[in-house]
């Protein structure tokens, strides 16, 4: 039991340390790609990777006569709902405003994995995901509070952060299938939707010749998209399915925090960006409350081994 939470805890940093890295090369793209034709080219090659490992039998999928519904609700939540929410509400509202409201990812979570899957958080798990929020904030704000007082655009971000939680509470409960079926829907609704949404944009402005030659004429968004689609979709969102499969969504919720400080950190080394004393304090609030959520007392063991046999 405990070399499966120590694998689920390096699926979940990992996983994060993905995410955090992706915002240099969204951030490097999207001043001249839109943001829907990089979300469509995103999931379109991380479709077509995910189908040519599964031709070539390096991964198994099998979703005859299994129920679907858990497993649309995961891909629906994330990422099109999610995406969705975050790339209006970010649009519509200040950076400071933004990364307020997504910090609050974690604390949503717990309350969803509560009352869908029944399971209370533990003090500890509480007391860690809340130290973990107050330091993504104070990382946040720590570059100063802008105000936009735009409703949609804050109703479109807290749409992203119920998506995000709903997302890891139906993934840890669609038992039926596994992380790698997981991943393969969520790719396949995001290149659905996605390229859907950028065809309509296209051919409604006339760059519909322009959309679809990105990948070979634009050289810059060719790196990024590889990036994005294999490492930061594929790699990244397997791990995450996996974390929740060993660690349950509370404690994976609790790692949420990790991809704000390699945002951070990153920013410094490769952006010469300031790091505050105070993104010092959030950072290692952040740590502290991973830690916290992530104590394993020796009767949680002795009640997940119960589980487990109790199943099998």
């Amino acid at each position: 039991m405990k070399n499966k939470i120590v694998f689920g805890i390096l699926c979940a940093i990992v996983c994060e340390i993905i995410f955090g890295f992706s915002f240099l090369f969204t951030k490097k793209i999207t001043n001249t790609v839109s943001t829907l034709n990089l979300l469509s080219w995103r999931f379109i090659i991380a479709f077509l990777f995910l189908n040519i490992c599964a031709l070539l039998r390096i991964i198994k999928l099998n979703f005859k006569g299994k129920q679907l519904k858990s497993l649309f609700l995961v891909a629906l939540f994330q990422p099109v709902i999610y995406f969705i929410g975050e790339t209006v509400g970010i649009n519509l509202t200040t950076a400071s405003e933004s990364g307020v409201i997504i910090s609050s990812i974690p604390i949503v979570t717990l309350l969803f994995s509560a009352l869908i899957l029944k399971e209370s958080p533990t003090r500890l798990q509480i007391l860690g995901v809340s130290t973990t929020a107050v330091g993504i904030l104070i990382m946040v704000l720590v570059k100063g509070i802008e105000a936009s007082f735009n409703p949609i655009g804050y109703i479109m971000l807290f749409l992203a952060v119920i998506s995000y939680s709903l997302y890891s509470v139906y993934s840890e409960k669609a038992t039926e299938f596994s992380s790698i079926e997981k991943t393969y829907a969520m790719m396949a609704f995001g290149a659905i939707t996605f390229t859907f949404m950028a065809l309509i944009q296209n051919i409604n402005s006339g760059t519909l010749k322009e959309y679809l030659l990105l990948p070979v004429e634009n050289p810059d968004f060719l790196n990024a998209i590889g990036y994005l689609s294999i490492v930061s979709s594929v790699v990244a969102f397997l791990l995450y399915n996996l974390a929740i499969e060993y660690l349950g969504t509370n404690r994976t919720a609790s790692f949420v925090g990790v991809s704000t400080i390699v945002t951070v950190v990153a920013g410094v080394i490769f952006l010469k960006e300031d790091f505050s004393s105070y993104q010092i304090i959030g950072t290692i609030l952040v740590i502290v409350g991973v830690y916290l959520a992530n104590i394993i007392k020796d009767d949680d063991l002795k009640s997940q081994n119960y589980e487990v046999k109790k199943v099998s």
